[in-house]
């Protein structure tokens, strides 16, 4: 979520790393802030968790209107266009918002997860029973992560890790519910999951050069026109579709949050030619990139 500042008073500019470029779009942290209205929908590549207190926060979604309630953690693709509209206060302490931003490349490694990573990647927001995730253990988290020990941010990934296993054990809450929830249970199976989990890795992974369908769908071992068939099933986007919303999202971060000439974007970006992703990115954002990159500096 955006804000200007945290409760420690970072800037914007501290807060910006969380964005930087990667195979991941970012890199994983954590801040506890007073949110604040966001006045644009926002999005980026992380898988973020949000847990708020002493209020509760109404987004829009894509469209879709979404309640949290307060000491509920609720998980979501960041990737979904989201903004905070309302922040209702509940009692009179200051509202406070913890945000857990998790690079989607280390979330899709994560084992045994496959169902809960496809139902994000399909849009869903999923919250965790209060019984499973406390305050308390917000605090605990957060204290590893401030740390700065290698050790302890470990031990916090693993227990996300965790968490996300037992949700996945579940029926899940669904906030906002995945593109794919309309499809009848036997369309999809957990090979099928899998299957998609290893070609969307593929992506991310190499998503700054070339992507052929025969490169993503060989990692699937399966034949590349039904691997094709199984991403559309699953994702409810085709394939290459897919690649180019996953390399706009890539040289929107970059935009934002490097000084790399237009140029250099588009080719970290994985776009042929400069004139390529000038018009794939108006088309997709509405305004060019040049101009995105001088609205956010004078902000």
């Amino acid at each position: 979520m955006a804000t200007k500042s945290d409760k420690t008073g970072a800037s914007a500019l501290t807060e910006r790393p969380f964005y930087r470029r990667s195979k991941a779009f970012g890199r994983f942290g954590m801040r506890i802030f007073k949110p604040q209205i966001m006045a644009d929908p926002h999005w980026h590549g992380h898988i973020e968790a949000n847990f708020v207190r002493h209020a509760s926060l109404l987004y829009n979604v894509d469209g879709t209107p979404v309640t949290v309630q307060p000491g509920q953690l609720v998980i979501f693709w960041a990737n979904v266009p989201h903004q905070l509209l309302e922040i209702p206060q509940i009692g009179e302490q200051d509202a406070e918002l913890c945000n857990i931003y998790i690079p989607l490349d280390a979330f899709l490694m994560m084992p045994h997860l496959a169902e809960f990573q496809i139902a994000l990647l399909n849009g869903a927001m999923i919250a965790c029973p209060p019984e499973l995730c406390s305050r308390e253990q917000i605090q605990r988290w957060y204290q590893d992560y401030r740390s700065a020990d290698a050790a302890r941010l470990d031990l916090m990934k693993m227990e996300l890790n965790a968490l996300f296993r037992r949700l996945s054990l579940e029926p899940p809450n669904y906030l906002r519910a995945p593109w794919l929830a309309n499809k009848r249970k036997h369309d999809l199976s957990s090979s099928h999951i899998r299957h998609v989990v290893a070609m969307v890795q593929h992506i991310l992974e190499n998503i700054s050069g070339a992507l052929r369908n025969a490169d993503v769908t060989a990692k699937t071992g399966l034949h590349p026109n039904y691997a094709l068939a199984i991403f559309t099933k699953v994702m409810n986007i085709p394939l290459k579709q897919f690649i180019l919303r996953m390399r706009l999202l890539r040289a929107r971060g970059l935009l934002l949050e490097s000084d790399l000439a237009i140029s250099k974007v588009a080719e970290e970006s994985g776009f042929g030619s400069t004139s390529q992703f000038y018009s794939h990115f108006s088309s997709a954002y509405g305004v060019s990139p040049s101009k995105l990159r001088e609205k956010y500096l004078a902000s």
